[in-house]
């Protein structure tokens, strides 16, 4: 597959993703040619882009895996963050967030950066220069959610041709020190229906949270995707991606710096 020859084939996947996220419907297989690069995998998110024609307030950072690294000369994938899909959660609340029934869904426990308005290059070169250019960083949860259930399975290209998987984001309380915290050290943990599924800290995230916020700024760079307006950046799941189901609620816990919780619905036709 060419991205230069099979403008057709790019539309059709689009298309296919777009529609039924709106109508809130799963896909049993895949809805046409499966990417094999990353710039064919970002040319379906870009044509999804322009279908949906909603306010994108932020990106989804995600980690490709080992295997596929070296093939596909990149260790992280991103993937946009809707306005509407959007909660800002106070302590001690637990929103309802809607995932595709007939699709995958799985909470990530993950710091919230926001790179403050007026951002237009070069990129920082290193966690100092990053935070220089962050005005806000928060605790919260990703909602990873499509509706093709096999979107994890079948490799990063595809993930990335679905908006990286994202379906909404909950943006807890700021971290308190933020500027002068070491972000790799901190200890979470993720608990489903009071289970903990998940502990860890973000020393294991390649180069930590700060640098996939270079991560993504580069990748919106080199696509000529605007920086300029603010934008906030899920920077990747700490405790991993764990699956979850319609009725069940998730909490993920920053130690000392509070928690977010959420419970799961199904997402209805828009």
């Amino acid at each position: 597959m060419s991205v230069e020859i099979d403008r057709l084939e790019i539309d059709k996947v689009a298309s296919a993703f777009v529609q039924a996220r709106r109508d809130a419907t799963g896909l049993a297989t895949y809805p046409g040619t499966k990417p094999q690069d990353m710039a064919e995998a970002y040319a379906i998110q870009n044509r999804a882009l322009a279908l949906e024609d909603r306010t994108v307030v932020g990106w989804k950072v995600g980690r490709v895996p080992p295997p596929h690294v070296e093939r596909l000369g990149t260790d992280r994938l991103a993937g946009p963050i809707f306005a509407d899909t959007v909660i800002w959660a106070a302590p001690g609340a637990a929103p309802e967030m809607p995932v595709f029934a007939e699709g995958f869904a799985a909470v990530e426990a993950e710091f919230m950066a926001h790179v403050a308005p007026g951002f237009t290059g070069a990129v920082p070169a290193d966690d100092a220069g990053t935070l220089a250019i962050l005005d806000d960083l928060r605790i919260g949860i990703e909602i990873a959610s499509s509706p093709y259930p096999g979107i994890n399975e079948d490799g990063p290209t595809v993930t990335v041709s679905d908006f990286g998987n994202n379906h909404g984001l909950i943006l807890g309380a700021v971290l308190e020190g933020w500027r002068t915290l070491d972000l790799r050290s901190l200890p979470l943990s993720t608990a489903i229906n009071g289970e903990i599924v998940g502990e860890a800290t973000a020393a294991a995230m390649l180069d930590g949270p700060l640098g996939a916020v270079r991560f993504l700024l580069a990748n919106l760079i080199e696509r000529g995707i605007d920086t300029s307006k603010g934008l906030w950046v899920s920077t990747g799941a700490v405790t991993g991606v764990h699956a979850i189901a319609v009725g069940q609620s998730a909490t993920a816990s920053f130690g000392p710096y509070g928690q977010v919780s959420c419970r799961i619905v199904a997402a209805k036709a828009r």
